[in-house]
């Protein structure tokens, strides 16, 4: 069976926002270890850690990052898998690379300050969630920040008039 073949094309509706004459087509189903563009990858892989099976990601992420090693957007799902798995430290490689070669990205710079409070390294975590908290205005990225700093004031890091 083809792959471009796996899923009819379908006419769309009036309400579909296309016009008459044109088709809507699904992507084709991909699966673990079958041959993929980059952009099909990162669909099925993102689909599958929203999912929580970062397993099956990574089966589908590492052929499609053999060739295309510095896709940024690949290379985030690895690092996600790699923190649902808790591979803290392999998230963290991924992750530093990603903030290095992208400094704007809030998703991998918040992500890697996770990766670092996760294995108890707050100081370090700390300029990582600060920055993406800053950059992002996200509550969440906000608490994350206080988290961490009233983690260090337990630990006797600074003290408890420091925090904010």
């Amino acid at each position: 069976m083809a792959d471009d073949a796996s899923v009819p094309d379908v006419p769309a509706g009036e309400d579909g926002g296309l016009g008459a004459d044109e088709v809507l087509s699904a992507p084709p189903v991909v699966f673990p270890g079958q041959a993929a563009s980059h952009e099909s990858a990162y669909r099925v892989a993102h689909d599958l850690l929203s999912r929580r099976a970062p397993a099956e990601a990574l089966a589908v992420l590492e052929p499609a990052l053999e060739s295309e090693p510095e896709n940024v957007g690949l290379r985030s799902l690895r690092a996600w898998a790699f923190l649902i798995r808790a591979q803290l430290r392999r998230a963290e490689e991924e992750l530093r690379e990603i903030v290095e070669q992208v400094p704007d990205d809030v998703w991998a710079r918040h992500a890697l300050g996770r990766s670092l409070e996760r294995q108890s390294r707050y100081a370090d975590a700390l300029p990582h969630l600060r920055l993406a908290a800053a950059m992002s205005g996200d509550p969440e990225h906000e608490t994350a920040v206080l988290r961490v700093e009233r983690r260090q004031a337990e630990l006797g890091e600074r003290s408890f008039d420091d925090l904010h």
